[in-house]
């Protein structure tokens, strides 16, 4: 079994009228005002998972930067597990700066049987991840009701990319610090954070946290899986693509060009993911 844990869907409407969207939300507009980013509705992305051999896809949802969007995006997340519930797991969005209509929104998220929120965007939804006063509730409704909370996070140097963002590790450590309890999913392998796993003190404090290997053939040579695992090990790393801005097909290739023992290589690819959703 494969399972992708970064994918990502819009509904039908969402794709035809995409410059409206694109002229209401600076998140959407950093990731899709580009004509060639490509937006998928379920059906594509079943289809898409059927020709390339996966087995189940999580779907996430976007930094949305209003209540009313998260809102409205969630619904069709919902709607699409519902209707593929052996194939699609779903996460949804919310915007903390809404406050209690955030919180209501996580609740009506595991009504609606997802398992996470994310993939949150804490730059473009002008969040200061040290505001605990903002986070600490929505934080503690996670915990409770045993969700995910998966981020956005890039690399504090290199190439810029549409949708880079400046969610890096040096913002993230903190958080992390501050919510040991939290199981957390930084996206894009965490923006280089394992490295700083070299500091044994970071090594300990990212214990409870994961990294998905979203778009790493866009950002780093394959020799990060050996880095990575080396560093924090084989179980804190979750196959996944950001379809559809990657095929599977690439980095599926990617990793069996490494010659990784199987029981690693199943690690990534699936038994990592079974053991955070708990499936």
């Amino acid at each position: 079994m494969i399972i992708d844990f970064h994918t990502h869907i819009f509904s039908p409407r969402i794709k035809e009228n995409r410059v409206k969207y694109i002229d209401t939300d600076p998140c959407f507009a950093g990731l899709y005002s580009n004509e060639k980013a490509k937006l998928v509705t379920a059906e594509e992305l079943i289809e898409s998972m059927d020709s390339e051999g996966i087995d189940i896809s999580v779907i996430l949802n976007i930094g949305w930067t209003t209540h009313e969007l998260c809102v409205e995006t969630n619904d069709y997340i919902m709607e699409s597990v519902s209707r593929f519930p052996k194939r699609l797991i779903g996460f949804g969005a919310v915007q903390p700066l809404a406050g209690n209509l955030a919180l209501l929104e996580i609740e009506r998220c595991v009504k609606g049987r997802l398992r996470g929120i994310g993939e949150m965007r804490p730059d473009i939804q002008l969040l200061e991840m040290e505001d605990s006063y903002l986070f600490n509730p929505l934080i503690e409704m996670l915990i409770e009701n045993n969700l995910i909370f998966l981020t956005h996070a890039s690399e504090p140097v290199g190439h810029q990319y549409q949708g880079k963002g400046s969610v890096t590790p040096d913002i993230l450590y903190p958080f992390i610090i501050h919510y040991p309890d939290l199981k957390m999913v930084c996206a894009h392998w965490g923006g280089g954070l394992p490295f700083y796993a070299l500091m044994p003190e970071v090594k300990k404090t990212i214990g409870n946290v994961y990294f998905d290997t979203a778009a790493s053939p866009f950002l780093y040579s394959p020799e990060i899986y050996k880095r990575v695992i080396d560093l924090v090990g084989p179980d804190k790393i979750l196959f996944g693509t950001d379809y559809p801005l990657l095929k599977p097909g690439r980095l599926l290739r990617e990793i069996d060009s490494l010659d990784l023992p199987e029981n690693i290589r199943r690690m990534i690819l699936e038994n990592n993911a079974r053991k955070l959703l708990g499936i």
